[in-house]
């Protein structure tokens, strides 16, 4: 057995800290103002947090930073999200906002992983700064922690790219520029740009400064948390709306390619084939719920059938979570859309979660020529996307996840059955946790998850956890072998 290089690991895991005290200081200065409950408890976490930091640095003072490897960084990485979910339960459990610890837990594991599922029943009777760092853990976790550790606190060596890949959603990651660092800071500077834009646009409309800032991080993130109970709909705006639905698309494409819009690149970013499917994907699943619901669940005009056809798609493909209706009343059809749309979900790259329409692509284009080899058994036929060739071990890569990602909704969902819910349910919560959607089916179509049983939240938020970091990262640390010489 190899010794893992734990020393160096703390190390890590106390930069992190002290940088994620920083970002609570920002719900600190939010709370300030208001005069509210929540100064004590956010003061109380941050110093909680700083102090494990501080503990974590010490720990790790001695780190021989030459005996680094993967097992290091994806240990690193699924630690971070574990630990900093800890210490950001704080400020509800410290505060009495949700008194339960398997709640507490739950809605910071879920806000972290940008899922949108919660146990809260009344959000609005939250003071300001819980409802921010709510947001915030979102808005962190839409473009991934370590990447916002590398580009602010870019001094983490050769382990640097190995993190990153641990946690950046794709199947491949394409290195643009030169330096891990580099292309960290260029994706926070995009994240951050965008979000801006969002909540000037949101502030101009109906909402006040804090509901814009508030939405606007769930919304970049593909996270879906609200400060109102009623979510968007307290707003009756369609221009809401349709705005959401523009920037929910926005965060579910590959942010390598608003980078490339942003640098004229024109034909590299627009002539992307997972992005012309995706948007395909999303036109064709908006046409088919409008003839749905306007044949079946028609009466309220056309235009309001064809914005809740469009926000909800739009929300779903994106696993932002956002829901203006509720559609476990659209009847069964919709629900297989629904399902389909929870399992393929945006981009490579993106902040959305699910199997990402690039896998998809992959596999469709894979199968089609496999029918092809059929009638032409000698025929070598590669699986191309635009002229380029997808290597073999690329396509086997995907072929696993898909398969690993499959067992688990077969696996969840039979945990979630043993616990007590129903078929609908158990299916639904199970995509919903892995893809981190939020919404569910049946009674869990509204992503509150109060009623859930004790041992399904903890599956729950472990499926959270695993889906998010891409499968691989969280279920490799669980292999023996990974830990022999």
């Amino acid at each position: 057995m190899s010794r893992i290089n734990v020393p160096f690991v703390c190390k890590m895991l106390g930069r992190i800290h002290l940088l994620e005290s920083a970002f609570m200081l920002l719900a600190v200065a939010v709370a300030l103002p208001y005069r509210e409950t929540d100064l004590r408890p956010l003061l109380i976490s941050n110093g909680i947090m700083l102090g494990a930091g501080g503990l974590l640095l010490l720990a790790g003072r001695r780190a021989d930073e030459r005996m680094i490897g993967r097992r290091e960084g994806m240990m690193t990485v699924a630690l971070t999200w574990i630990l900093l979910s800890f210490f950001g339960m704080m400020p509800l459990f410290i505060g009495g906002y949700v008194p339960n610890f398997t709640d507490a837990y739950f809605e910071t594991m879920s806000g972290f992983t940008t899922t949108g599922a919660t146990i809260l029943t009344d959000v609005e009777s939250l003071p300001h700064g819980i409802l921010f760092w709510r947001s915030l853990t979102q808005w962190q976790g839409g473009i991934g922690i370590i990447v916002f550790t590398v580009a602010l606190m870019p001094a983490f060596g050769g382990m640097t790219s190995q993190m990153f890949d641990a946690e950046t959603s794709g199947i491949t990651h394409e290195h643009f520029l030169p330096r891990v660092t580099q292309i960290a800071k260029r994706f926070f500077g995009i994240y951050l740009g965008i979000t801006f834009m969002l909540i000037l646009l949101l502030w101009a409309g109906p909402m006040n400064l804090f509901d814009a800032v508030s939405h606007a991080l769930t919304t970049v993130s593909s996270g879906g948390y609200s400060t109102k109970n009623d979510g968007i709909n307290y707003w009756h705006s369609p221009g809401v709306e349709y705005l959401l639905c523009f920037f929910m698309c926005l965060s579910a494409t590959n942010i390598t390619l608003l980078y490339f819009l942003i640098k004229r690149r024109w034909k590299k970013a627009l002539g992307n084939t997972e992005l012309r499917w995706f948007y395909t994907i999303a036109g064709i699943t908006v046409a088919l719920t409008f003839a749905w619901l306007f044949f079946h669940h028609g009466g309220e005009g056309v235009e309001v059938i064809f914005r809740k056809s469009l926000f909800q798609v739009t929300s779903l493909i994106s696993t932002t979570g956002f829901v203006t209706d509720d559609f476990s009343k659209w009847g069964s059809f919709f629900t297989i859309i629904a399902l389909f749309l929870m399992t393929v979900c945006g981009c490579a790259g993106s902040t959305s979660g699910g199997m990402k329409t690039g896998r998809f692509l992959i596999l469709v284009k894979n199968m089609l020529n496999e029918f092809k080899k059929q009638m032409h058994p000698n025929a070598v036929i590669s699986v191309r996307l635009r002229e380029q060739v997808i290597p073999a071990h690329v396509i086997q890569r995907v072929q696993t996840f898909a398969f690993v990602y499959m067992v688990l909704i077969v696996i969840g969902c039979a945990i979630f059955l043993l616990d007590g819910l129903v078929f609908e349910e158990a299916l639904g919560t199970t995509v919903s946790a892995i893809g981190n959607i939020g919404p569910a089916l049946g009674n869990y179509a509204n992503g509150n998850f109060h009623e859930l049983p004790v041992v399904s939240k903890w599956i729950y938020s472990f499926l959270m956890l695993t889906g998010r970091l891409e499968i691989f990262t969280v279920l490799t640390l669980l292999l023996p072998g990974l830990w022999r010489q």
